[in-house]
């Protein structure tokens, strides 16, 4: 009888085994659903940023805005009828407020693009 029941013990084990440790088994299957998980926020972080290039290479084909805002931001273009101006700023001590991200420009200066008034008719 005790024969009997340390075989049955041994048939569990060996029936057990590749449920628990083997290929296919329930560790393995946890190590892929992490690596699953893993890959999903990969991919939805890529997806993000595939959408934002689309985005722009749509509004780069379609809209003259978006190239004139390269334009303008990279290779310091300007329109026809303006005036560039670029302004040095004076380190201050106790500001708090930086100028604003679209005016700043490296080295401590300000440029910004300004289009002259018309001047009245003069009289004769």
């Amino acid at each position: 009888m005790r024969w009997l029941a340390l075989a049955f013990i041994a048939l569990i084990v060996a029936l057990q085994y590749p449920m628990w440790l083997g290929k296919g088994g329930w560790l393995q299957v946890r190590e892929f659903d992490r690596n699953l998980t893993a890959q999903k926020e990969a991919n939805a972080k890529l997806k993000l940023r595939n959408d934002a290039l689309d985005a722009d290479v749509r509004d780069l084909k379609t809209g003259f805005e978006a190239i004139e805002e390269r334009a303008r931001s990279e290779l310091g273009m300007v329109k026809q009828d303006e005036v560039f101006f670029q302004l040095q700023q004076r380190p201050e001590q106790g500001r708090e407020e930086p100028p604003p991200a679209a005016a700043r420009s490296s080295g401590g200066t300000t440029s910004l693009p300004i289009r002259p008034a018309s001047r009245p008719a003069e009289k004769r």
